[in-house]
């Protein structure tokens, strides 16, 4: 019998990963990754041109580029059945009717690249948000500067020239799609939840002319199409080889953690962390929480949302910073070492986790970070720890939403590959979040996640529950919650939510920001 593969490809923010997994095994029998050429652009693009402050762009040809290594390295004289893609979002960009980026065309022009997610379009988001509307109704009566609206909003108001050359404006996972099958097939969880998509369509009269450079989306595990016939020249890649409409990444790895079902809490921990709440039935937005679709993450139910704009990144930053070895590992290695042997709050310090702005309850991506506590017997493995609890009490200000409006949940999982590699960061979140922790056991769960969408699409499975049982994890980690340490950091959250309610201190760190921009010019 002739071997069959689904692959998956994970399109993170520094570079993609792709996954081969063999269809009657379930086993991963390749992987590879790609980092893109350009990076993040935040300073100057690929030709010197400096960027404004707030900027964080991409080269989607980089996307390209990484798709082609890694299906030719996985699927070369393969038999593929599926393909499935995970993206980070939002991360939308301009292109033309065919499909081509506009980048290429204006090369020195910086809004015509990609605006990715950690690119802050605040003062559009606010603009709309005033305005306010019933699209608002399923995002807490506002939009972020991280989404597609106030994206769009900015390429019209500040390089209407190149507006007006956009045919299409696409998040980068549904313009890979369209790279791969010839076909622009647009997926519902970016169009609910970056551009506040409903049953009625997109929110209109926000952008000029924003609505036709749009399309109807497809609810998740829908065939975009089937890999054109340039690209299986170009892979050498065989078979029926289906791809799925693309999904948000955060979303993507439920299926891949067994998450399909009502009742499951999910927290991906990456750069940024996304928390994902599922339920068979629609009920009301919680206060706070970024957002709801139906059929946008997984079929037949509702996904409610929410995230930090900085998780991963706020232990990279100060590691980065900070370093205790001769590489991060080693610095991490250390700083985990130390604060595992520290008392809850040991160093009297709590820190807000807003250092990449703030998603949950506020939605502004103006605020930042904050140590408070410092002293001069203050050490550098306090910081650390009083970081790592910040971050847990984000999380936990996220459940806590879900759980005061009624969404109380039967499970809660955490994945990524920072939930596996940091075991302390998980210990201190089941403590502070009173509540046992499920970590799958499963390499590359993104990227199989995206697999998974493409064996639905490709019929290689009947649903996403077999898909899970075929291909996902098949064991998990379980770390309950240490009654002492619980019982200790109800002081610290206290207050760090009496320091995040605080109106004035908000205020503050937005005057920092004035000051930051006027000294830019």
């Amino acid at each position: 019998m002739t071997k069959s593969y689904i692959v998956g490809l994970d399109f993170g923010s520094e570079s993609a990963r792709g996954v081969l997994i063999d269809t009657a095994t379930g086993a991963q029998v390749g992987s590879h990754i790609h980092a893109y050429r350009s990076g993040i652009m935040t300073r100057i693009l690929r030709d010197g041109t400096p960027l404004p402050p707030n900027f964080a762009l991409q080269d989607a040809d980089d996307y390209v580029e990484a798709a082609f290594e890694i299906l030719s390295r996985l699927g070369r004289g393969r038999l593929v059945e599926g393909i499935g893609i995970g993206f980070t979002a939002s991360s939308p960009l301009p292109a033309l009717s065919d499909g081509t980026p506009l980048s290429r065309l204006y090369p020195h022009e910086p809004n015509a690249y990609v605006k990715l997610w950690k690119h802050n379009a605040q003062s559009y988001a606010d603009a709309i948000n005033a305005r306010g509307g019933p699209f608002l109704d399923n995002f807490g009566g506002r939009v972020s500067g991280e989404w597609l609206l106030a994206k769009a909003a900015q390429i019209a108001t500040e390089a209407p020239q190149t507006w007006a050359a956009t045919e299409r404006f696409i998040e980068g996972g549904d313009w890979l799609v369209w790279q791969l099958t010839g076909r622009e097939a647009r997926g519902l969880g970016f169009a609910a939840y970056k551009a506040q998509y409903s049953a009625s369509g997109y929110p209109a009269g926000l952008v000029d002319g924003l609505e036709e450079r749009l399309s109807t989306p497809l609810p998740v595990g829908s065939v975009a199409g089937p890999l054109s016939q340039e690209w299986r020249s170009r892979t050498g890649i065989q078979g029926s080889a289906i791809v799925a409409v693309a999904v948000i990444d955060s979303h993507v790895v439920l299926p891949a953690i067994g998450a399909t079902a009502s009742g499951c809490f999910v927290g991906a921990l990456g750069t940024s962390a996304a928390y994902l709440y599922l339920d068979a039935e629609p009920a009301s937005l919680p206060a706070g929480i970024e957002g709801m679709a139906f059929d946008g993450s997984m079929r037949n139910l509702w996904c409610y949302e929410a995230g930090q704009a900085s998780f991963g990144d706020t232990l990279g930053w100060f590691v980065r910073t900070f370093p205790r070895g001769a590489d991060m590992a080693e610095s991490f290695g250390t700083y985990n070492g130390e604060a595992a042997e520290l008392a809850p709050a040991a160093g009297r310090l709590v820190a807000l986790d807003w250092w990449g702005g703030n998603r949950v309850p506020f939605a502004d991506g103006n605020l930042a970070g904050l140590l408070v506590g410092m002293t001069r017997e203050t050490t550098a493995a306090e910081i650390y720890l009083a970081l790592m609890e910040s971050l847990c009490f984000g999380t936990r200000s996220v459940l806590d939403l879900f759980t005061g409006s009624g969404l109380v949940p039967d499970r809660v999982l955490m994945t990524s590959g920072l939930a596996r590699a940091n075991p302390l960061l998980i210990q201190i979140m089941a403590d502070i979040l009173r509540q046992p922790i499920e970590v799958p056991q499963i390499e590359n769960a993104t990227a199989v996640g995206a697999a998974i969408h493409g064996a639905v699409a490709g019929g290689v499975v009947a649903d996403y529950a077999e898909g899970a049982a075929r291909f996902g994890a098949r064991a998990m980690t379980h770390t309950v919650p240490r009654p002492a340490h619980a019982d200790a950091y109800g002081d610290a959250y206290r207050i760090y939510r009496e320091l995040g309610g605080q109106s004035g201190l908000r205020e503050s760190m937005h005057a920092l920001r004035r000051l930051r921009a006027a000294q830019h010019g």
